[in-house]
């Protein structure tokens, strides 16, 4: 199997409602339907591990924000990956040992963020993506991410009314 991107960044935060932090030793422990050790968003709901892909943040950058690798507040920062070309359902490895589920797409932002008030806009909401986590292990920076299996549009993690809050929003 192929890797269709590589893990750029990891990143946790103690608290939530801020931005996350770069792990300086590169490597996390992911735990099975909790999310990365240590990380204020891990918990027993549809939206355990966040991504984002390096090119969302190079735009961000491209309109003058002067932002890096966690400051959306993503867990995974990845690159040369399209993660919005997934449907829900969508199985990634990320090394050798972790597998997530694509759960959700997107979020509905109920209060603007720090980078939404510097910018006029966040581009998390539009692009950043979230996934309940199948097996646990370890994450490197640089680790390849590998479709394991397409998904339907469907994700049996995902509250229908999620769903419907993001659907409103569109």
């Amino acid at each position: 199997m192929e890797a269709v991107g590589h893990v750029r960044s990891l990143n946790v935060s103690k608290r939530k409602g801020g931005r996350k932090t770069p792990v300086a030793e590169g490597v996390v422990q992911v735990v099975a339907q909790q999310g990365l050790a240590h990380d204020a968003h891990a918990g027993d709901w549809h939206r355990q591990v966040s991504l984002l892909a390096w090119e969302s943040v190079q735009k961000a950058q491209a309109m003058g924000l002067n932002v890096k690798e966690g400051d959306f507040a993503e867990n995974i920062t990845t690159e040369g990956v399209d993660l919005l070309q997934f449907p829900l359902g969508t199985r990634l490895r990320i090394g050798n040992q972790v597998l997530l589920e694509l759960s959700q797409i997107g979020k509905v932002c109920h209060t603007k963020c720090a980078i939404y008030h510097l910018a006029g806009d966040c581009i998390f909401p539009r692009e950043g993506v979230f996934f309940v986590v199948l097996e646990s292990g370890e994450i490197r920076v640089g680790d390849g991410i590998y479709v394991e299996k397409l998904g339907e549009g469907v994700c049996a993690f995902t509250p229908q009314e999620a769903l419907d809050e993001l659907a409103a929003q569109r």
